[in-house]
């Protein structure tokens, strides 16, 4: 099915202001959630409705918080989540991050205790709507530990993300959003909502067997490291940098609570160059790059952060598109807080 993503957005809203979220905070998450499935991410979108919702009434979330100051001082900040919804802390969290770069050309933010934050490159977009450079790193304490070690057999890694992102003048940023392990849980999530299976190279099994059953997966096997040695130290690197200076920690065994860090620096380029020569050069080395000459004649060269943008656009005008399985979920979420199936449905339409 497609659906459009301002009806989309009214129904997830709807969801979480039900389940005890303020209209603001449920709109927050709506937003980010929406915009993730806009941008083609769709495991870091309206699939985890449910999942949320479950963890609200486990405990394992807390609506209507806010972050709280640990240490600050004119370039650096480190804040507790008080384990609040991801989507309303990673925005203050970074809208803060914004204030001290935007003043002194520098920052660092460290966030601790902070529900799943959603897609990483959206942090990293609303730094660069203020024309700043971003470096992020992300983990998850030890309930996200999904990843096998390289020549290992087993699950010992959270799905440490990383990001980096330069807006440009005159166009949209160069967005490189990553994953550490070859893809993220939540496409296994929706392959297996698909009914479908995965490429080889991607899971094993229990037993640390190669599979391309995503069931395997969620039977206890593990995803492999992104590029083998070198996607394991990038994410040795990330749960470092994001669980250690934070104070969150690393990721260890026997966490029940989806627990994520993060590290951001923000930087203004206009200390380190002329402006207009710092744009030019952006934009000289991008039509450098992107003018080879493409292997598939119907194809074309792109920068990081291109297919997210022509996705976004794409789905906007067409809608997004939603597997029946994903809205049997959102339907089931807005059951569990007593909104009926009808209800949602005349939203769709």
């Amino acid at each position: 099915m497609l659906i459009e993503a301002e009806k989309l957005e009214k129904v997830v809203s709807k969801i979480f202001n039900a389940a005890g979220c303020s209209n603001d905070e449920a709109a927050c998450i709506a937003r980010h959630l929406v915009d993730s499935n806009l941008c083609g991410h769709d495991s870091h979108g309206v699939i985890r409705v449910l999942r949320y919702i479950d963890f609200l009434k486990e405990g394992l979330v807390k609506p209507g918080q806010s972050i709280r100051m640990v240490f600050e001082n004119e370039t650096v900040a480190v804040v507790d989540g008080n384990f609040g919804f991801g989507q309303v802390i990673g925005e203050q969290t970074i809208t803060l991050l914004a204030s001290k770069a935007k003043k002194t050309g520098l920052a660092m933010t460290a966030l601790r205790n902070s529900a799943h934050l959603g897609r990483l490159g959206d942090w990293a977009e609303q730094l660069a709507r203020e024309q700043l450079v971003s470096l992020h790193f992300m983990n998850t304490t030890g309930r996200g530990m999904l990843a096998v070690p390289y020549g290992g057999t087993d699950r010992r890694q959270s799905l440490c993300p990383i990001c980096v992102c330069v807006p440009v003048e005159g166009r949209h940023p160069v967005l490189l959003d990553i994953t550490t392990s070859v893809i993220a849980e939540g496409k296994l999530a929706v392959a297996r909502n698909k009914k479908e299976s995965v490429p080889p190279g991607i899971i094993v099994d229990k037993d640390g067997n190669p599979t391309t059953d995503p069931n395997d997966f969620y039977a206890g096997g593990a995803l492999l490291p992104m590029g083998g040695h070198k996607g394991y130290g990038l994410n040795v690197i990330a749960d470092i940098l994001a669980g250690a200076f934070s104070g969150g920690g690393c990721t260890k065994p026997g966490v029940t609570q989806l627990i994520n860090c993060l590290t951001s620096i923000a930087i203004d380029p206009a200390p380190f160059t002329d402006h207009d020569a710092y744009v030019a050069e952006i934009k000289r080395y991008a039509q450098w790059v992107t003018g080879s000459p493409p292997k598939d004649p119907d194809g074309k060269v792109l920068l990081p952060g291109d297919i997210e943008h022509q996705t976004r656009e794409q789905r906007r005008r067409e809608g997004i598109p939603l597997d029946q399985s994903t809205w049997d979920q959102i339907l089931e979420a807005g059951e569990s807080v007593g909104i009926s199936r009808s209800e949602i449905e005349a939203l769709r339409v």
